[in-house]
């Protein structure tokens, strides 16, 4: 029996004003997976993954009609928690923000908040993160210098990391590799395709070659449309809309 989905849109509808920027979505997606969202420029992919997590509740003038739901809860139900949705559901973005803090303060800012203090506890969770996000044997001597001095692709795992410390449930990440090099961009693929044994991973990519070397299921978004999706080698290998075919050949996008 199929594994019940970790996320599911209903009849999911997005709009900026008057500007609609996500038309009537349905799509389940699977616990402890890649999912990867394909589509060119203002397809409405980041707008797909701020919804998750309500972060498009920021932006002045927006509204929704439909729904998500995580485990069965409505994310935009008035009794939502936003902090625990936004714990639960953890946001990775496309240029790394380390704080100005030391390496291991990085990574503990969260539980600090969260009202955890003790010094070994706070190394225990440190420690767990930095080895999910394949990060803890580079940093591991050097947990008290600045997550500033830490290269792009660091940086980027240390962001990772930081989500990670905050024990979630999904892990969004929207072009995470667009301004590594691509020896960066192999450790965070390397980390990703480690993360999803624990977590269910929403990944908006950087190409899409990078989809195809670690998506599981792939959805492609056109126009705020969904116009397909299903596993990553159906969909490149023989999608059933032209629209999809036409942007993985390359034709537009």
């Amino acid at each position: 029996m199929p594994e019940k989905n970790k996320i599911v849109f209903q009849h999911f509808n997005f709009y900026y004003g008057t500007v609609m920027a996500l038309k009537d979505v349905n799509l389940g997606i699977r616990p402890r997976q890649i999912f990867s969202i394909l589509g060119p420029s203002r397809s409405g992919k980041t707008t797909l993954l701020k919804s998750t997590n309500r972060l498009t509740d920021l932006i002045f003038g927006m509204n929704h009609t439909g729904h998500i739901f995580i485990d069965d809860q409505e994310v935009y139900d008035s009794q939502m928690s936003l902090p625990e949705l936004r714990r639960r559901v953890g946001m990775v973005f496309d240029l790394p923000t380390p704080l100005p803090l030391s390496i291991f303060e990085n990574v503990a800012y969260g539980p600090r908040i969260n009202g955890i203090n003790q010094r070994q506890r706070l190394e225990e969770i440190v420690e767990k993160a930095l080895r999910l996000a394949v990060l803890w044997e580079e940093v591991k001597d050097k947990l008290s210098s600045s997550a500033l001095r830490l290269s792009g692709g660091q940086q980027q795992r240390l962001c990772i990391a930081r989500v990670l410390a905050l024990e979630p449930e999904v892990i969004m990440l929207d072009e995470p590799c667009s301004g590594l090099d691509p020896v960066s961009t192999a450790s965070i693929e390397e980390s990703l395709t480690k993360l999803k044994e624990r977590y269910t991973i929403i990944l908006v990519p950087h190409n899409i070659q990078q989809a195809s070397r670690v998506a599981d299921r792939v959805g492609f978004l056109l126009g705020g449309e969904l116009v397909e999706e299903g596993p990553a080698y159906q969909i490149f290998t023989r999608p059933e809309d032209k629209r999809t075919e036409d942007y993985i050949s390359g034709k537009f996008g």
